[in-house]
């Protein structure tokens, strides 16, 4: 088989967390072709963020001791996961300059006062720059014939839209097919960084989040590979949060339609950006985990697997939302009112996760992050309030919403019913009520602290066989 075997931060972020990725790799790149991905290692992506953001302000001495400490976290790491000296010395080489060039970029940053997208993309890079090098000696030294390269390097090529990058996928099947079948013919193992690519001018650019994954499927898709595999901390994608639900179980398989509406809503493991390119392609992947490998995780596929039991494949419960409800009689009949309430939120940089609106057209209700609540609706009443069409804004920030997911509910009748009667008897209200016409989700609102005894109530009912 061809694998893309991509492994996330809490897979390479100690020896012998590096010791078990290598064995893995070793054990199957004895039969077949692989490929592998690597993130940056736990926490590192988001230091740099917190680091680029403190140069912003002037800070040089803490930037000059985080690059440092960062420095001693990667070399301290290949130090306890590496025995040959002559491998060791070589990575410890290219981790120094690697560091010398993010302190000269952050100090770059400290003196300017700013950053803009283009050097956050490049200093964020150095995550997985750094990472690829430790994983690459740890394979050395496991005597597996490897080759260490970037995003670009290994033949991804983006547009210039820094931080979100889109592949430009024709140019980038026939870069990486040219680039990295060759080594696969000759039995080596390609270690490519994850998240990180660059564009038509050789300048990184970052895919955004989950960019690893995204990453694998990328390379899945441009070498025809046979699966591709995300290797994490958990089983696979789960019937809902283990730490909610104690007899919450790992999902064998499952669409990629219906782990595009899980992942959407925050289900570990994936980003649902990342499966469009194995979707395409008809690639299966299968998240697996790193540190119990022979479980053979969720399986990921075009093909709907529906039962008469799984109707239901899943329960997700999102936190740290908000809600905004937006009232008034001027908003019947006139046309272009919902576009000016999305475009004030799109300024903003607000993105909606859920909408809801009866057919009065006299109220709309809009779920967003908490976090952008107050904008929000400074925004809103700035440039809506007194244009006549709506009379009041009003936001709220103790609430949750609960999606139910399944390719099973779809042409089901009554699903909606069993839903709401068991939320009923759990003596939960239900404040807004989401559903597309694709039947896979079912999404409302519910105050947070009924959340989890709705979460318990819906696995109850369609899961707990």
């Amino acid at each position: 088989m061809r694998l893309i075997m991509k492994f996330g931060g809490s897979s390479v972020d100690s020896a012998s967390e590096l010791r078990q990725v290598s064995e893995l790799v070793k054990s199957h790149s004895q039969k077949n072709q692989i490929i592998v991905v690597v993130s940056a290692l736990r926490g590192v992506t988001d230091s740099l963020l917190a680091s680029c953001e403190k140069a912003e302000g002037g800070d040089k001495a803490s930037a000059k001791k985080y690059v440092q400490d960062l420095s001693d976290k990667h070399i301290n790491l290949v130090r306890s996961a590496t025995t040959d000296k002559k491998s060791l010395n070589s990575v410890e080489k290219k981790i120094r300059t690697l560091i010398k060039d993010l302190e000269k970029l952050l100090l770059g940053v400290s003196y300017l006062g700013e950053t803009t997208a283009r050097s956050r993309d490049q200093i964020l890079s150095y995550g997985e720059r750094l990472s690829v090098q430790v994983l690459h000696s740890v394979l050395k030294d496991q005597k597996i014939k490897s080759v260490c390269l970037t995003g670009a390097e290994a033949g991804i090529l983006t547009d210039s839209n820094f931080g979100e990058a889109t592949p430009l996928m024709n140019v980038t099947k026939h870069q990486v097919t040219e680039i990295l079948v060759p080594y696969l013919d000759k039995g080596v193992v390609p270690i490519v960084t994850g998240f990180i690519a660059g564009n038509q001018d050789h300048v990184v650019t970052t895919l955004g989040r989950g960019g690893s994954d995204y990453t694998a499927t990328i390379l899945a898709s441009s070498v025809d590979a046979d699966e591709v595999w995300f290797w994490t901390d958990v089983d696979g994608l789960m019937t809902a949060d283990p730490r909610l639900i104690g007899e919450a179980k790992t999902i064998l398989d499952i669409s990629f339609r219906e782990a595009m509406e899980m992942t959407i809503f925050g289900a570990k493991a994936m980003h649902p950006r990342a499966l469009e390119p194995a979707m395409h392609a008809k690639i299966p992947v299968r998240i697996r985990n790193t540190f119990n490998p022979s479980n053979k995780g969720t399986l990921v596929q075009l093909s709907q697997s529906v039962k008469p039991v799984d109707i239901v494949k899943a329960v997700v419960l999102v936190k740290d939302v908000a809600v905004i409800n937006l009232v008034g009689t001027g908003m019947v009949g006139k046309p272009g009112t919902i576009a000016r309430i999305f475009d004030v939120l799109a300024k903003g940089g607000i993105n909606v996760l859920m909408i809801s609106q009866t057919v009065s057209e006299a109220n709309v209700s809009l779920a967003i992050k908490r976090q952008d609540l107050d904008n929000a609706i400074n925004s809103l009443e700035t440039a809506l309030l007194g244009s006549g069409s709506i009379l009041e804004i009003s936001g709220e920030n103790d609430v949750s919403v609960i999606a139910v997911v399944g390719a099973g509910m779809k042409g089901t009748r009554g699903v909606a019913a069993r839903v709401f009667q068991c939320v009923s008897e759990a003596k939960v209200n239900v404040r807004i009520i989401a559903q597309g016409s694709s039947e896979l989700n079912i999404s409302f609102v519910v105050k947070e602290k009924e959340a989890k005894r709705a979460v318990r109530a819906i696995h109850g009912e369609f899961l707990a066989h």
